[in-house]
């Protein structure tokens, strides 16, 4: 009877030691966003790691931290760099200052479509850009999309290019959104999307541009009642691990990871669609107006900005493979 309790006292201790060992190898990855929890990035990060968790039979998963609650896109990236994130979503605008290639999809009026943008980006140019980004301490995964980005205004509505000058525009942390912004002709200045609404509200920024989900799950139809559809850019998300915590992972973790994202992408496309009606018929019924615009002068006064940033050969070659792409 010794004997046996002993016996049995031995296999519960093996059998702890084992869940604590099997605990010990299981990893909850670390992921940022800045969006709401009903969002379509946050979802869609929420979804691979379901796909995560059954691709590695329970070991791996992701946590997602979202609402910016570890700060800002710049804040965010750079915590990814370090490791002491291990996975990012953020537009891919912040990024043009780190890894140049992505400037290339962030260029206003570059993508004729949507299926023109998954096209591009599901394809070879997509994955180099990706690619690019490991020398600067991050693995391109995925593109999420964005949507088509339009101005909105607190005072007076944008009706025709004209009406741009002089409008202090709320933009991304980024070179590029600055420089579209001031060929405009308005006043760019860069704030973090949190400072959004309160900045609008105080008369702090005339305006800003985003997409109809992000106008509507900020609130800034709220204080901004103006939207006029520029559909200046059609610069997609982007979800980066930290080459950090990746080189850290065997082969068939680094396997399972690549492919979990790759299957969340036609998930988050479905949920961006979803959201983006849902969303315009929630700004309308809001009171916002929504304003058609003629493009065409905007899309003259780019010239400058593609000048700019699209310097070198490589980044030359890379839009005209964009642009050429049917």
């Amino acid at each position: 009877m010794k004997f046996a309790k002993k016996t049995l006292i031995a296999i519960s201790a093996c059998a702890a030691a084992a869940l604590t060992t099997m605990a010990a190898h299981a990893t909850e990855f670390r992921s940022a966003d800045i969006h709401p929890d009903d969002y379509p990035t946050v979802t869609a990060v929420k979804f691979m790691s379901e796909r995560l968790k059954a691709l590695s039979g329970g070991k791996h998963s992701i946590k997602v931290f979202n609402n910016s609650a570890l700060g800002s896109e710049k804040d965010t990236i750079e915590q990814t760099k370090i490791g002491a994130l291990q996975m990012v979503r953020v537009n891919i605008a912040p990024m043009n200052n780190i890894c140049p290639e992505t400037q290339v999809p962030t260029m206003p009026f570059l993508f004729r479509s949507v299926d023109h943008l998954h096209k591009v980006l599901d394809g070879p140019i997509g994955e180099e850009i990706l690619k690019s980004c490991e020398k600067q301490g991050f693995v391109g995964l995925a593109y999420y999309d964005s949507g088509a980005r339009s101005m909105f205004t607190a005072k007076k509505p944008v009706r025709s290019f004209a009406d741009m000058k002089g409008l202090k525009v709320r933009v991304q942390q980024s070179d590029l959104w600055v420089s579209m912004l001031e060929a405009m002709g308005a006043n760019a200045t860069p704030m973090p999307m949190g400072e959004v609404y309160t900045g609008l509200k105080t008369g702090l920024i005339d305006a800003a541009e985003n997409n109809y989900p992000t106008y509507e799950s900020a609130r800034a139809f709220e204080v901004a009642k103006y939207y006029s559809k520029t559909e200046h850019s059609m610069a997609p998300e982007m979800l980066l691990f930290s080459k950090r915590a990746w080189d850290k992972l065997s082969a068939e973790e680094q396997g399972w990871i690549r492919q979990a994202a790759k299957e969340s992408v036609p998930y988050m496309r479905k949920q961006w669609e979803e959201r983006e009606v849902k969303s315009l018929a929630t700004v309308k019924a809001g009171g916002a107006e929504i304003i058609e615009v003629d493009k065409a002068p905007f899309q003259a006064a780019m010239k400058p900005v593609y000048d700019k940033f699209i310097t070198d050969a490589k980044l030359k070659d890379l839009v005209k493979r964009v642009q050429d792409t049917k």
